[in-house]
């Protein structure tokens, strides 16, 4: 019988749900969107049933293209948004409270105490991340400590918490199993990397009743099946990753020094650095890469929080652009942004500044500034906010760059490409298949269950459909990064208290 892998990429505006078949190529793919909340300035959050509910519609609309029913699949992979974080009750299956989203920076004091009070090196050495609102850790510590009822059902041990591929194993399984895997478990600022277990100091510093986490797992292996009244069978769910990790994976960057950036929401490069986690002294994160075949691979991570949302500004907060496909063309209609320069920094600034105050500025205006002008600086500001953290990746793991793959929604405009190859100064590949995120989290599972030998068969089936290469001069090129970073040092610190 014919492999067909499901794959469900859970993300932070849409899920989306794709079948694979035997070659990695996409049978069919739908994605839904669901709500964004914004209760308070800096807050975001989820309906977790919302998401549940995208998930569904989107895999029984994939599955009925593809002719696939779920008794068809030899497995279930997940990647989904990461650090978001839910809190439910064990017994009833109900949230406590919508999801606290990645994004949100509603813990931003909290981290400043806690930092304030000497925690930083303890997270940094066990966990490889830096202290910061991004991470589940406050999210969980906020949430047990505002919602009515929370500490004492999480201390009686009827709450428990998850990341958003632990609240759809849950919701996949009818409730039986409550699980996450190693890539997500270290993006809660409370696991231990070298480790590879959850922390009973850091649990113990953010008040957090170890009862309330899962069960950790290996990112390819099967650690259940979907319940068959839920999913209509019961297929191994054989793969799981944070979506950075998988797209990573499905970019074939199996050896170290490989290297990717996810264009989404926010932009996540990811750098393979093999067996050993290396240390970073410049703002990056380090994190496991994925779990596979017994052995534990790592990456250094540098975070954008503001990229392809900025685009979804100049259209709905603005009005500059009616739909996100009109920038290539704006951008083009001028030869240069006119010395303009937008710093997105709309939810502070991630890698390497870590700043949880910087607020969005637009600097170098003049009468002539147009509306291409606009869009043109914030297509740059992606490329440069990229730049910025891929230097610093070259400088920690001593490994130069010799190119980038990339992906994501913002990856299929060329003039950002081709502005990212200039700027960076090596060339950017864009692969055929540009789904990676769910094609890693197949990837993952259908190795899990034997539908391809190894990472050697997968990573000959990745395929370059157009590479892009330098064309501006080095001058040029540091003239224009040394612009950027004048523009951030003035959004820097904006919000700060007093």
């Amino acid at each position: 019988m014919a492999v067909r892998v499901l794959a469900l990429d859970q993300g932070t505006s849409s899920s989306r749900a794709v079948v694979l078949d035997g070659h990695c190529r996409p049978l069919a793919q739908r994605s839904q969107g669901f709500a964004q909340i914004y209760p308070q300035p800096g807050w975001v959050e989820h309906d977790p049933e919302e998401i549940w509910q995208s998930v569904r519609v989107a895999a029984d609309l994939a599955l009925a293209d593809a002719g696939v029913p779920p008794a068809g699949l030899a497995a279930v992979g997940i990647a989904n948004q990461r650090e978001t974080t839910i809190v439910w009750n064990r017994a009833t299956g109900q949230p406590l409270s919508n999801a606290i989203v990645w994004q949100d920076r509603r813990t931003a004091e909290t981290c400043a105490a806690l930092r304030a009070g000497g925690l930083a090196p303890l997270v940094r050495e066990r966990t490889g991340l830096v202290v910061d609102p991004y991470f589940s850790a406050t999210k969980i510590a906020w949430i047990l400590e505002h919602v009515p009822g929370a500490r004492a059902l999480a201390e009686a041990g009827e709450a428990v918490f998850g990341t958003v591929d632990t609240w759809l194993i849950h919701k996949l399984t009818g409730g039986r199993v409550h699980a996450t895997d190693c890539t997500n478990a270290a993006r809660t600022m409370l696991f231990d990397i070298r480790g590879l277990r959850w922390d009973p100091e850091l649990l113990s510093a953010l008040g957090i009743p170890p009862a309330m986490l899962p069960a950790v797992w290996p990112s390819s292996q099967v650690l259940a099946e979907t319940d068959p009244a839920v999913f209509g069978a019961a297929v191994p769910i054989a793969g799981v990753a944070g979506d950075q990790h998988a797209a990573l994976f499905g970019q074939a960057c199996l050896e170290p020094g490989a290297a990717k950036n996810t264009y989404g929401t926010g932009s996540f490069l990811l750098m393979n650095t093999g067996a050993g986690p290396i240390p970073s002294d410049r703002g990056l994160l380090t994190t496991i890469a994925w779990s596979l075949g017994g052995e534990v691979r790592y990456a250094l991570e540098g975070s954008v929080f503001v990229t392809g949302a900025a685009v979804q500004w100049l259209r709905d907060g603005l009005g500059v652009i009616a739909r996100a496909d009109e920038t290539e063309a704006l951008a083009r209609s001028v030869p240069d942004t006119g010395g303009v320069y937008v710093v997105p920094a709309f939810a502070g600034l991630g890698a390497p500044h870590w700043d949880p105050y910087a607020r969005g500025a637009i600097v170098g205006i003049t009468r002539g500034t147009g509306r291409a002008h606009l869009v043109r600086a914030t297509l740059e500001a992606i490329a440069y906010q990229s730049r910025e953290v891929l230097d610093l990746m070259t400088q920690d793991s001593g490994i130069a760059l010799r190119r980038l793959r990339v992906d994501g929604g913002a990856a299929v405009n060329d003039f950002l490409m081709q502005f990212q190859a200039d700027i960076l100064g090596v060339p950017v590949e864009r692969p055929e298949v540009t789904e990676t995120t769910a094609l890693g989290a197949g990837m993952l599972a259908g190795l899990a269950v034997g539908a391809w030998s190894g990472p050697d068969e997968l990573a000959a089936r990745w395929r370059v459909q157009r590479q892009f290469l330098p064309a501006m001069g080095e001058a040029e090129r540091e003239r224009l990064y040394g612009g950027w970073r004048r523009a951030v040092e003035r959004a820097r610190g904006w919000a700060a208290p007093g």
